[in-house]
Order: structure tokens, then C-alpha cells, then sequence
């Protein structure tokens, strides 16, 4: 997966305690303990995220592991990604093998 040069990276390795906000787009493979807001904005967990923290965002896209409150316009599940906590959305994706343990309201 190639990474826009326009996009905010949190890299493996870093840990943050506390809330992000960003504006444009967002990559994390590291580990969040907080949430991570946006208005209209992508994120994209990673395959080595860890998020502990409600996530909203414009789009986003789980490879990682989400334990907490998904809001967004577009959510998709990606293969081998973990969410568990609610999915409020307007479109949800799910690769098979993606895993939700949570309700989705989807619309």
C-alpha cells in the first residue's frame, strides 16, 4: 500500500496518549490511546495500528486493530482488520475475513 505525499504518517513505533485532529489525510501504524477526529478527512489504520479511542472521520479504512466507536461517511473493513465497538456509517465495506464485534447502523 503506497502512501499519498500529502498524507500525515504515524509511524510504527510511535505511540501516542491523547486525541489527534487532523484535516487532510492520515496514515497510523502505531498505537493510539485517544480518539482521532476529523471533518472530512481519511484515515486509514494500518496493518500494525492499534487504536484504543473512537474514531471519526470523513473515510476510513481499517487494516489494524480498532477497539472503539467508528464514525464516519465510508468505513471499510479490510481482511485480517479487528474492530470492536460500534460502526455509525453511511457506506460499510467488509473484506471477508475482516471481523466486527459491535452493531453497524449503516445509512
Amino acid at each position: 500500500m503506497s502512501i499519498p505525499s500529502n498524507t500525515n504518517v504515524l509511524a510504527a513505533g510511535i505511540e501516542i496518549v491523547g486525541s489527534i485532529y487532523f484535516q487532510n489525510d492520515m496514515h497510523i501504524d502505531g498505537k493510539v490511546d485517544g480518539n482521532i477526529q476529523s471533518d472530512s478527512g481519511k484515515v486509514t489504520i494500518g496493518e500494525q495500528a492499534n487504536i484504543k479511542g473512537d474514531i471519526n472521520a470523513g473515510v476510513v479504512h481499517v487494516y489494524g486493530h480498532v477497539v472503539g466507536k467508528v464514525t464516519s461517511e465510508r468505513c471499510h473493513l479490510s481482511k485480517d482488520s479487528v474492530v470492536t465497538g460500534d460502526i455509525k456509517t453511511g457506506v460499510l465495506s467488509m473484506d471477508e475475513g475482516a471481523r466486527l464485534s459491535g452493531l453497524a447502523e449503516i445509512g
